[in-house]
């Protein structure tokens, strides 16, 4: 597939171009050399962690699967958030809790803490596992380590290392969310500066859109990376600013309101002594947001928030949303007065909203399923690839330039 050079294209024109794209290429290398390395490490890791689910559970049956005979009826969502509050450590923050797809697992528990002091097994994060047929306590584990990366959990090791690079223990703070997050931000202009130079001048597309058969070692390397990052360039500009969402929320946030309003949650409601009462249960509270949002499969639930008295419950498979793409909806609750807060679907809010609310979805994968995920993942192998590519296309260039060099001085020798 070739198409001539565009008529506007004149000599002028050609040799002015090329000589910005030697600029551009100065950034995509050095960003490329400086950044590769660690966007080989997000990509690996993230390339795991869309199936952190799955992996968690194969490793860990124990804490997941129930043992139990299945006579007895599940027992109520608020006598199992009882259990677990009971056994999780005094003072720990409320966390949520994921509610299993089938009927042989276990309700799994996450308790957090900010300032361990101390904390159980030294850990800022733990998990519970309760038998929802028999009330028992079956497992723990710390899933985030206060101060020793090693001692995360599998798939917490593997969450830490993506966002963070293993600084955010209590040493570092922040620090490494936000580095993950600046990261983001210049990968993204080396991703797009990539483009530029992939970019066919003279209008010669099938050069770049595949690799020469029976190519040189060194035209492979150059086609391999030229073409590996073509093809992957969507679905890594997804997924890199999905991830600058998530590590750097308040920027992005800012900047999304620059062209479309944010619904901010509903201001905290008056309560009175008449509306606290004790009937307001977490199965009282969901089975009346229900009413108003029927359908789809409870999956993900917050335990209310002691100081603003809210809990968010999630969705899956909700029917009226299938048409969205993403057929996900949470529910923020307000646990006194007993309605819900606010909405966060596909088809609720701004273009604001809707654009925040995919952010999540394109960054794992789950936007399109079992395609979506699969391409995600081959995203993230493809970050090794192209580090490790461009890295041998810098080299080469380097000993060309020192042979020519070498040359250029044998010339210079000889005629003189």
């Amino acid at each position: 597939m070739t198409f001539a050079t565009p008529s506007w294209l004149t000599v002028n024109t050609l040799a002015a171009l090329k000589r910005r794209r030697k600029g551009w290429l100065k950034v995509h290398l050095w960003l490329g050399l400086g950044l590769g390395l660690f966007l080989s490490i997000i990509g690996i890791t993230g390339a795991v962690l869309v199936f952190a689910s799955e992996l968690d559970h194969a490793l860990n049956p124990d804490l997941y699967k129930v043992h139990s005979p299945h006579g007895a009826g599940i027992k109520s969502l608020d006598e199992l958030t009882k259990i677990g509050m009971s056994v999780a450590p005094r003072g720990w923050e409320s966390g949520g809790v994921s509610l299993p797809r089938n009927a042989d697992e276990n309700y799994v528990f996450s308790y957090w803490v900010s300032e361990p002091t101390p904390a159980p097994e030294d850990g800022v994060s733990i998990n519970i596992a309760v038998d929802p047929y028999t009330g028992e306590v079956v497992g723990r584990r710390v899933f985030y380590h206060a101060y020793n990366p090693l001692k995360h959990c599998f798939i917490g090791f593997f969450y830490k290392l993506h966002y963070s690079m293993l600084l955010d223990v209590k040493q570092f703070g922040s620090a490494g969310v936000v580095l993950v997050g600046l990261m983001g931000v210049l990968l993204i202009i080396s991703a797009l500066t990539g483009l530029i130079l992939w970019w066919p001048l003279d209008g010669k597309w099938r050069r770049v859109l595949g690799i020469k058969r029976r190519a040189s070692t060194v035209r492979f390397n150059h086609d391999l990376h030229q073409s590996l990052g073509f093809y992957s360039l969507l679905v890594l500009l997804a997924v890199l600013v999905s991830g600058i969402y998530f590590n750097l929320p308040d920027q992005f946030k800012w900047l999304v309101e620059r062209f479309s309003p944010l619904t901010v949650e509903s201001a905290s409601v008056t309560h009175t002594a008449a509306v606290v009462t004790d009937t307001n249960t977490i199965d009282r509270l969901l089975a009346s947001a229900e009413k108003d949002y029927p359908g789809g499969r409870l999956s993900y639930l917050t335990l209310p928030d002691p100081n603003t008295h809210r809990l968010t419950a999630c969705y899956e498979d909700v029917p009226s949303l299938k048409l969205r793409v993403v057929d996900s909806r949470c529910l923020l609750i307000d646990s006194y007065a007993g309605h819900v807060l606010q909405v966060t679907d596909a088809a609720s809010g701004t273009a604001g909203d809707t654009f925040m609310y995919w952010q999540w979805p394109l960054h794992s994968g789950q936007a399109f399923g079992w395609a979506g995920r699969i391409l995600v993942m081959l995203s993230g192998l493809a970050c090794p690839v192209l580090f490790v590519t461009g890295v041998i296309r810098w080299l080469h260039k380097r000993k060309a330039k020192k042979v020519m060099a070498a040359r250029i001085s044998s010339w210079k020798y000889d005629w003189s």
